[in-house]
């Protein structure tokens, strides 16, 4: 299949973060229980990469999304409310033949036995994507290109397609990619190709659950061995926190021209620099959302150039915004406010407990307790 020509460049970067992936229609439930006694549905949007790329325009940062959605009114919708949020939606494309993948949720945990999800996104538009036609010009545009595992399961063409986007390339932006597995996904497939996808990249996020399911890999230090070559790596361990392994970009056709971004996300030797940063205490309202939420906001401080321990608590931050709301996208804490968090001491720090409404806080009201 047709692919990007070699040494497809980005020069003229106008862009900070481009997301390719799968977006849909959501449908939230309007009180708890069971799909079957839920009455009726708020729409919303759901999908990785989408809601990393509308997380980073809101926090200020030039972001694109890709996708394909179908030429019906859920596909306006997804558009026209991505957009809104500042995102570059100029390459998104529509299919005349295929449907916006849609679902509906209950109102509990993802982790929970109760939590129902019913997906309707089998032949959807997002799964047509291919090496043949997505926009390569708009995908390595950017300072970071950003991925996920979603993507690769939805259809042999998506996998294909990500296999291209993480190929070793002159002129390659740095490539960050989010494990996500999704068991769902992968009955009756080999999710196993994720390791391939993930030591691809240049910047991977994997939580500890996902590497021992979809791997067998057990632990934050098996998972760094298990993926030597992209230059950080960001174990992700639920209420203990998150664990960065980083070090210089590995020798060889790598990442280059990365506009600045590569030497953020580098490490400071050839050996790694292991960053261990505890979760925050949050007042949770629904647990949808906060990984997407957390990769854009250690993104966003990778693009800041700064520090790793204080990427990882802008992550945090992010996360716990998503996480004392309903849906899946919230307005972000004010950068100079998230600054402010993520500069406190490792006392105060752990100190912190988020609540509903805390990003609207200022200085002088910001609701800082102790658990």
């Amino acid at each position: 299949m047709p692919g990007p020509a070699a040494g497809t460049a980005h020069a003229a970067t106008t862009t900070d973060v481009v997301c390719l992936g799968e977006s849909m229609v959501t449908f939230l439930p309007s009180q708890p229980g069971r799909l079957a006694d839920v009455p009726s549905f708020g729409r919303g949007i759901g999908g990785a990469e989408s809601n990393v790329a509308c997380a980073l325009a809101a926090a200020g940062h030039r972001a694109a999304w890709v996708g394909r959605v179908g030429a019906d009114g859920f596909g306006d919708h997804l558009v026209e409310t991505i957009a809104g949020y500042g995102v570059d939606t100029s390459a998104v494309r529509r299919d005349p033949d295929r449907p916006t993948g849609i679902y509906f949720r209950t109102a509990t945990d993802r982790g929970a036995g109760a939590h129902e999800v019913a997906y309707y996104r089998a032949g959807s538009a997002a799964s047509a994507m291919s090496p043949s036609n997505v926009p390569y010009g708009k995908v390595f545009a950017g300072r970071i290109l950003h991925l996920s595992g979603i993507t690769a399961a939805l259809s042999a063409d998506c996998l294909e397609l990500l296999r291209e986007l993480t190929a070793p390339r002159q002129g390659r932006p740095l490539v960050s990619f989010d494990v996500n597995h999704r068991p769902h996904l992968w009955r009756g497939g080999d999710a196993s190709v994720l390791l391939e996808l993930a030591r691809r990249a240049d910047l991977v996020f994997v939580g500890e659950d996902e590497a021992e399911e979809a791997w067998g890999i057990v632990g934050a230090e098996a998972i760094r061995a298990a993926l030597p070559e992209p230059a950080v790596v960001v174990v992700k361990r639920g209420s203990a926190g998150a664990t960065v392994f980083a070090s210089g970009l590995r020798p060889g056709p790598r990442s280059s021209n990365a506009g600045g971004a590569e030497d953020a996300a580098a490490g400071t030797g050839s050996g790694d620099t292991v960053t261990v940063v505890p979760a925050l205490h949050v007042d949770v309202v629904a647990a949808v959302g906060a990984g997407d939420a957390f990769a854009a906001g250690f993104l966003s401080a990778t693009l800041r150039g700064l520090p790793v321990r204080d990427r990882v608590r802008h992550g945090h931050l992010m996360a716990a915004a998503v996480l004392t709301v309903p849906g899946d996208l919230t307005e972000p804490p004010a950068r100079d406010h998230a600054d402010r968090l993520a500069a406190l001491d490792d006392g105060a720090w752990g100190r912190l407990r988020l609540g509903p409404g805390w990003t609207a806080a200022d200085r002088a009201s910001e609701e800082v307790r102790t658990s």
